[in-house]
């Protein structure tokens, strides 16, 4: 299999894989969807929906090689979230 190669820098990367989804692929999704990952082609607009992020974007690839592909999970602001849970005050 080849090795993918970023066409875009971040910022054009992530401008094009956002307006793709806020365009086009948001509108399509159910409510059912929500928390699933979404992994979306930039170039044809093409995507792939599943729980698993992994399964997203295999099958996105055996569809189309040398996708750029731009994760997001419906209904959340990021795909991952990074950090620990937020910590609460014991105050009373």
């Amino acid at each position: 299999m080849p090795t993918l190669q970023p066409r875009y820098d971040r910022e054009e990367f992530a401008r094009r894989g956002q307006a793709v989804y806020e365009g086009t692929i948001r509108a399509q999704l159910a409510p059912e969807d929500a928390g699933k990952f979404v992994a979306i082609d930039i170039e044809s607009g093409a995507f792939e929906l599943d729980r698993d992020d992994f399964a997203a974007t295999e099958r996105l690839l055996a569809r189309i090689p040398d996708a750029q592909i731009w994760l997001v999970r419906a209904g959340q602001p990021a795909a991952y979230r990074l950090g620990g849970r937020p910590r609460y005050s014991e105050r009373a």
